[in-house]
């Protein structure tokens, strides 16, 4: 299949390409705790999102070693302490994110971690964490780690999409203990995500349960993508399945963006007309968001539908769009309103998720930018976490009047 050249190029940000500390001093600075394989992630799952990365630059350093670590963790202590942030395991902005408990000194280093500095640690494994050890940090050190395990399916399923993972016999034991913080897991077929959600919560009834579908991106096989299409045709049974199981357990759906617009719809629609825009203003949004302000405020401005072209696949998320998907959308238009979360990237102020700049576009477009600066990350992200879950999914959605009409709504071509 032909690749479509992209209109920008970034500014290159690694001068030296031998100097990969100054890789590990970004992540750093960007919460995160940088170890590395040295290589490429050998869990090779299929659903895995970095399987093509080549979108933004990457500097993989080499494999962590005891003297990278100590500057790691010296480079950290120094940095003041904010009780509300959770140090993130693993670069994934100028790396590659792998699974870093295939490290042999993950589990050694968490320790150091939790031992000489007062900070918190986040983490993300599909399982490759060691048994009880894992649970004996989570008891020695209460509220200071947060650990969310990708358990993704334990159905027939799983041998198919991560035939490298840990077993099943594996993880029921990392989840027999306080140390999993959410276990996500999702929809693929009848009865996969809810068998899966009572066998976890008959387990664990302390962690989150974090559902929903996988959403095919750039990059995946076709079987694999198709697969994670079928599953969103069963997640409204799915979910209302398991929300009459009654678990005790707290129960989300983050993962499909149509549905966090249409829970979100008010607030949407009330922040579009606080912009207080013309009817001949040009407006950048993502697919489901232009579904609901078609819906609601149709005809108050000109909506600009922008796909998520570079992520490509079913990719429906304004924040992730990029200035060069804008620039493929653009005609006659001269003024253009662009939300401020499109260039909140970690590759730095203005900059989308390439590493593309906001100066960039205006110079070569010829397009002058007026940036909607209310529309921010901080905005998409109370919306997403304000209404994601099950409950609401199953109770204001699926049973919704207006959901029908809603789905019907065609996307611009």
């Amino acid at each position: 299949m032909a690749t479509t050249l992209p209109i920008f190029q970034p500014t290159p940000i690694f001068k030296d390409r031998t100097d990969y500390r100054q890789v590990l001093i970004r992540e750093m600075d960007a919460g995160k705790i940088p170890l590395s394989l040295g290589r490429d992630c050998p869990v090779k799952c299929e659903f895995c999102y970095e399987l093509d990365h080549s979108y933004r630059e990457t500097l993989d350093p080499p494999k962590t070693s005891d003297e990278d670590w100590k500057f790691i963790l010296e480079y950290i202590s120094r940095k003041p302490t904010d009780p509300t942030q959770f140090w993130c395991l693993g670069g994934n902005e100028f790396m590659e994110w792998t699974d870093l408990f295939l490290h042999p000194k993950a589990m050694e280093w968490v320790e150091d971690f939790l031992k000489y500095t007062d900070k918190s640690i986040q983490f993300f494994t599909v399982g490759f964490v060691h048994v009880p050890k894992i649970h004996q940090l989570a008891a020695q050190y209460p509220g200071r780690i947060n650990f969310e395990l990708s358990v993704i399916t334990l159905s027939d399923y799983r041998q198919r999409l991560m035939p490298h993972a840990p077993s099943i016999k594996h993880l029921m034991k990392v989840l027999d203990g306080p140390a999993v913080s959410s276990a996500n897991f999702y929809a693929f077929d009848q009865h996969t995500m809810s068998k899966d959600a009572a066998t976890i919560s008959a387990i664990n009834q302390q962690c989150v349960l974090w559902m929903g579908t996988l959403t095919p991106v750039r990059g995946l096989k076709e079987e694999t993508a198709s697969l994670m299409r079928q599953g969103r045709k069963f997640l409204p049974d799915e979910a209302t399945r398991i929300y009459h199981l009654g678990l005790p357990n707290l129960q989300t759906i983050h993962t499909e963006s149509y549905t966090t617009a249409f829970l979100s719809r008010r607030r949407i629609v009330s922040l579009f007309d606080s912009l207080e825009l013309e009817k001949k203003d040009t407006v950048v949004m993502a697919g489901s968001v232009h579904k609901i302000l078609t819906m609601f405020r149709k005809n108050r401005a000109k909506f600009l539908y922008v796909p998520n072209a570079l992520l490509s696949g079913d990719s429906d998320c304004t924040v992730l769009l990029t200035f060069d998907d804008i620039a493929r959308r653009l005609t006659k238009e001269k003024v253009i309103h662009v939300p401020k979360c499109i260039m909140q990237s970690g590759r730095g102020p203005y900059t989308d998720i390439t590493g593309v700049s906001l100066e960039q576009f205006t110079k070569k477009t010829g397009v002058r930018v007026k940036v909607l600066h209310k529309i921010d990350t901080r905005f998409a992200n109370q919306q997403l976490y304000r209404h994601g879950s099950l409950q609401n999914y199953v109770e204001q959605y699926l049973n919704h009047p207006l959901r029908e009409a809603y789905e019907a709504i065609p996307r611009p071509v």
